[in-house]
């Protein structure tokens, strides 16, 4: 990774009821327009549009029904055009349309995995694609805790057998982004996503840009030296994690609060800036 490397921040437009954190606050078009304007205007590069919560609790969402409510704040937003729009769906069926109504991106958390059509999708429509590490087939299911000798090991070994899937499919090297999963994805023991942040530069080392999303996870309510906090009370500590991703050079940030993290951002980049003489004796 390089110092020099500009780190953008993409904000989380969930048109669902049941987010855990966002939830309900952007179920109709209007909202979640409204939302994604709001972000362009306090320093988003993306935005990351979902129709499915894939968390602990989570149920699945019926083709149909994330159609309804994906494809039209889509659409409404690239007719508007303030920025790139991402997908988080792992349906090839929502990819293919969202992408005709003007989305660039799919956020798979699946990674190709759970549906046969979605490499294809993506790469008939020249689209770029994020390959997300999850341990199990949802993070639904990972409800025991994992071991792992090591987790970044697991997780770039993961990747690069992905990244294989996706280029074998069509999908051209530099539209592949790698998202190392943390939290449930990983598994329930917040340890495993620290060592994650801590090995980004391991990651890093694979090639391909990285997306990260910690933003308010569970993981950060227990970092062994405070008590634990509910998600509402997770702000500064995604901002922590936020920091110490953009000092190790990640692409992509994905957030809830894109006000505050553009702020993180911008100041980690001033601090890392060329020409700024660090390490210079005094």
């Amino acid at each position: 990774m390089r110092l020099g490397h500009h780190t953008q921040v993409m904000g989380i437009v969930n048109v669902t009821p049941d987010s855990f954190w966002d939830g309900g606050l952007t179920t109709s078009v209007d909202a979640a327009v409204e939302r994604a304007r709001r972000f362009a205007a306090t320093g988003a590069d993306w935005l990351d549009i979902g129709g499915e919560s894939t968390g602990p609790g989570s149920r699945d969402v019926p083709t149909g029904e994330e159609l309804r409510r994906v494809v039209p704040v889509v659409t409404a937003l690239a007719r508007s055009g303030p920025l790139p729009i991402s997908v988080d769906t792992t349906k090839a069926a929502v990819a293919e349309e969202a992408l005709a109504a003007g989305a660039v991106m799919i956020n798979d958390i699946g990674a190709l995995r759970w549906d046969p059509d979605m490499a294809r999708v993506i790469a008939r429509a020249g689209a770029s694609v994020v390959l997300m590490y999850a341990k199990d087939d949802t993070p639904r299911t990972t409800t025991r805790d994992p071991v792992y000798d090591d987790v970044v090991e697991t997780v770039c070994e993961f990747l690069l057998d992905r990244i294989d899937y996706a280029r074998a499919a069509g999908i051209a090297a530099d539209r592949i982004f790698v998202d190392p999963g943390l939290g449930w994805f990983v598994g329930a023991d917040p340890r495993y996503s620290y060592e994650i942040l801590h090995g980004l530069d391991r990651i890093g080392s694979l090639g391909y840009p990285i997306l990260i999303g910690p933003s308010r996870k569970s993981f950060l309510a227990s970092n062994g030296v405070h008590p634990p906090r509910p998600a509402a009370e997770r702000l500064m500590p995604t901002a922590a994690a936020v920091a110490v991703a953009t000092w190790m050079g990640v692409s992509i940030v994905r957030v809830h609060d894109v006000e505050e993290m553009a702020q993180v951002v911008g100041t980690v980049e001033a601090i890392k800036r060329p020409g700024s003489r660090a390490g210079s004796a005094c």
